[in-house]
């Protein structure tokens, strides 16, 4: 895959620890499963409707999944699709944007961009 960024979705709880500890070892399910689960564009807003439905409080963070080199694996997931997953904590170093989870006036996800 060749996916330059992916998004992982943060309670607000997790998005305070990244930003103030500069690192996220992973949500319960990451450390069960030991590595931090991601999405790409295409795969967000199903992840978000089948693991979050009914949270309130969420945030995505937009990964530069470059930064992170070897530690990033491309897995088959749902339905045999392609996800990338890190199997290292995320540093904030490679978190470009973030945002709460919002949607647009036609009901699209809108997605954390930076600048």
């Amino acid at each position: 895959m060749n996916d330059t960024v992916a998004y992982k979705i943060l309670t607000a709880g997790q998005l305070e620890t990244l930003l103030g500890d500069g690192i996220f070892t992973g949500a319960p399910i990451d450390l069960a499963d030991g590595y931090v689960h991601m999405s790409t564009a295409a795969q967000v807003r199903e992840t978000l409707d089948k693991h979050f439905a009914g949270q309130t409080d969420l945030a995505i963070a937009t990964v530069d999944i470059e930064a992170l080199g070897g530690a990033v694996k491309w897995e088959a997931s749902r339905g045999g699709a392609m996800f990338p997953h890190i199997y290292a904590p995320l540093p904030l170093s490679a978190v470009i944007a973030y945002g709460p989870v919002r949607y647009d006036d036609a009901g699209a996800l809108v997605l954390p961009t930076a600048g």
